[in-house]
């Protein structure tokens, strides 16, 4: 037999893969997607709680300076001194409110869009609370939650 006639009896080996790779690859794929995604949305929720708490502790500063100058928390109109009664444009996720009297006032922060059902406060005597939450979350009296399981 001549070489050239061996070069065509050989078997073709054809490359790529076979189907169990590629659903073996897809059932890898599905249960690291399955592990990262929640862990992701997380993510994501407490990347927008600063926005909350930043805001509130600016806004409790503020209320402190007015009282110091004003030796009210309320201004003419009766309403907060230092801050606004309402803010619904400042932040794209939550809004503000702030209630008081003379010598009290609690700020509030309401989650709106992706963080909806997320409530934070903040009162004259400095005590930070997390006073509503999502599901798979838990409130705390004593701080502002920024993580799941309660902690601050």
């Amino acid at each position: 037999m001549h070489a050239s006639t061996n070069r065509h009896l050989r078997r073709v080996h054809q490359q790529g893969f076979t189907l169990i790779e590629v659903m073996i690859v897809v059932a890898i794929v599905g249960i690291l997607s399955a592990v990262a995604y929640p862990a992701y949305q997380d993510y994501v929720i407490r990347s927008k709680i600063p926005d909350a708490t930043s805001y509130l502790a600016s806004r409790q500063t503020r209320m402190e300076q007015w009282f110091q100058d004003q030796r009210t928390y309320l201004n003419t109109a009766g309403t907060c001194g230092g801050t606004a009664a309402s803010d619904t444009t400042t932040s794209n996720y939550f809004n503000f409110t702030c209630a008081g009297t003379a010598t009290t006032y609690t700020l509030t922060a309401t989650g709106k869009s992706q963080m909806a059902g997320f409530t934070y406060t903040v009162n004259d005597g400095g005590t930070r609370a997390t006073t509503a939450v999502p599901s798979g979350w838990t409130t705390n009296a004593g701080c502002w939650v920024t993580k799941k399981g309660s902690l601050c």
